[in-house]
Order: structure tokens, then sequence, then C-alpha cells
């Protein structure tokens, strides 16, 4: 059974840096992709971003473009987002993703989920 453990959310003032991490185990992930979604209060869960485990390559949403980045660590099935320059909007539960296939904002095609990690910007 896969599992994914995120980790690194916390209490942060706009315009800081926050580094999540998502631990994957259960299954060989030199294939597929993992994701990171989030939901904010009152509102529905939207992607973030996503990379894939082979080639790295890499999916933003608009709205972090240019703040945050996503990578990965083969050696120890674990991947990163790096967010920085945090706005108020950024507030949310950032969830963690993994699916079989490739890249994709889609959040019906991830198989597996985190539990979230809270992540809330202050001013």
């Amino acid at each position: 059974q896969v599992q994914l453990v995120e980790s690194g959310g916390g209490l942060v003032q706009a315009g800081g840096s926050l580094r999540l991490s998502c631990a994957a185990s259960g299954r060989s992930f030199n294939s597929g992709s993992m994701g990171w979604f989030r939901q904010a209060p009152g509102k529905e869960r939207e992607f973030v971003a996503a990379i894939s485990w082979s080639g790295g390559s890499t999916l933003y949403a608009d709205s972090v473009k240019g703040r945050f980045s996503i990578s990965r660590d083969k050696a120890n099935n674990t991947v990163y987002l790096q967010m920085n320059r945090l706005k108020l909007e950024d507030t949310a539960l950032y969830y963690c993703a993994a699916r079989t296939l490739g890249l994709t904002t889609l959040q019906r095609g991830y198989n597996y989920w985190g539990q979230g990690t809270q992540v809330t910007v202050s001013s």
C-alpha cells in the first residue's frame, strides 16, 4: 500500500518561504508522477504543481509560477515544494498526491493522497 506523508507546513509571514516535503513509500517510484494540491477554507482543492519521477518534467499553476518550485529526490522517494514570496492567499492545507502515469493537473488522475500539511501565511 502506498503511503504519502507530508511535512514542513507552518506559520510564516507574507514574503517568507517554506519547504514542504512528501515522503513516499510502498512501491517503486521510478515511474509515474507526483503532485501538490491545496485547499483553502471554503474553497475547492486546486492543483499547485507536479513532477515526473523519471525525467523531472514539471507543471505549475499560474498562481504559483515563479514563486514555487517542485523537485524530487529519487534516492529517498521524496518530493519537495519550495515556496518563496508567500502571499496571504497561499494559506491552505497542502496535499501530496501520486499517480502511476505521467503529468496531469487533474485531481481524479491521482491514485494516492497524503493527509495534508497546513500552511498559514500571516500579514
